[in-house]
């Protein structure tokens, strides 16, 4: 009957359908906020950031020049990194990226397009102010407080170690010159520590003389 083949004919559909509503929905979600940081003349570092609760499995970047002659695409798979660096880029060329995010059903959509432009060879760092976020540029700044901070606290115990030096220096000093004077007063012969001799030469006649008994003699 007609409603019979009408029946049918819905189910048919129904079966795409359904597999292509999956396949959307089964889509894990696309990176937001994409940035370029670390630009270079040849190179430059893309990082992105993916909503929780997907299981996300890799990545795949569309780059492309602004002028569109050419295009590369970067797949990798089995990674959870949220950045990845691009290579061979050429001098002062305007380029456009787009991220997606690789899950265990396909690809996601492709996230909204980003414009970045490379340096100069002479150029170090971007001349513009936006850039003082670069990764790069606050790495280097914290490497720099990092020495100052090292080569003061370097010069402080050089100087503590040279203040403990002379310390000890002078009390070496004094503990040597105690010890000379007490092997000094041990050396002198014993003959100095005797009797001392008269200034004629001779020796000095003990004081004490012999007791002689005492006479009282009382007249009558």
């Amino acid at each position: 009957s007609p409603r019979h083949g009408s029946s049918a004919c819905f189910d048919q559909l129904r079966g795409p359908v359904a597999l292509w509503q999956r396949h959307v929905l089964d889509r894990p979600p696309t990176p937001v906020n994409v940035s370029v940081t670390q630009l270079r003349a040849n190179s430059a570092t893309v990082s992105w950031e993916v909503p929780e609760g997907d299981i996300i499995i890799g990545f795949s970047i569309s780059q492309q020049r602004q002028d569109g002659h050419t295009q590369r695409f970067i797949r990798e798979v089995n990674t959870t990194s949220h950045s990845c660096t691009l290579w061979d880029l050429e001098e002062e060329t305007d380029y456009i990226i787009q991220v997606q995010s690789i899950g265990l059903y396909g690809e996601s959509q492709a996230s909204k397009k980003v414009h970045f432009r490379t340096l100069k060879k002479s150029d170090r760092f971007p001349s513009n102010s936006s850039n003082q976020d670069d990764p790069t540029v606050q790495g280097l700044d914290k490497s720099r407080h990092l020495q100052t901070g090292e080569m003061i606290i370097i010069v402080v115990v050089l100087v503590m170690w040279a203040a403990v030096i002379a310390l000890f220096c002078r009390q070496y000093d004094i503990i040597k010159d105690n010890d000379s004077s007490n092997n000094k007063e041990k050396a002198k012969p014993s003959s100095e520590r005797s009797t001392p001799e008269h200034h004629s030469g001779g020796l000095l006649r003990s004081k004490f003389y012999p007791s002689v008994p005492s006479i009282n003699i009382i007249e009558v």
